[in-house]
């Protein structure tokens, strides 16, 4: 079972402790990159316009969607990346991203303000890497 295979070292010596995300994330299994995720409904429609959690949701379902097609799971996730046009929006997003991780042992993680992305409207974007199981 590749849960096992996960190493978490959530606050690794001499580094400041973390909170809601982990420092490390190691393990063995097939690498999965998943491209960054925007709020795009399956027709190519934006969802949650000028609304961060409709869209961090929108985003988390389509990274599930993802997944699922590589064989793997929210628990095969040990890094995401995020984009964001506003810095405040970060807890709203984490909170989205709470429904959809194991809270307890939550991936690494890296959080980026930008100016713009791809279309005005979009608040956020968030990529991931994944260890699946080897096949």
């Amino acid at each position: 079972m590749l849960d096992r295979q996960l190493s978490h070292l959530p606050d690794p010596a001499g580094v400041f402790p973390s909170s809601g995300y982990t420092h490390v994330v190691s393990g063995r299994g097939r690498l999965a990159a998943v491209s960054g995720q925007m709020a795009f409904d399956p027709e190519g429609e934006l969802v949650g316009a000028g609304d961060p959690e409709a869209q961090a949701r929108q985003v988390f379902t389509n990274m599930s969607r993802c997944l699922a097609a590589a064989g793997g799971s929210f628990d095969n996730v040990i890094k995401l990346t995020y984009f964001v046009t506003d810095a405040a929006f970060i807890p709203r997003i984490l909170a989205v991203r709470d429904e959809f991780i194991d809270t307890k042992c939550p991936p690494a993680s890296t959080v980026v303000q930008v100016a713009a992305l791809y279309q005005p409207d979009l608040l956020l974007e968030v990529d991931a890497l994944a260890l699946l199981d080897d096949e």
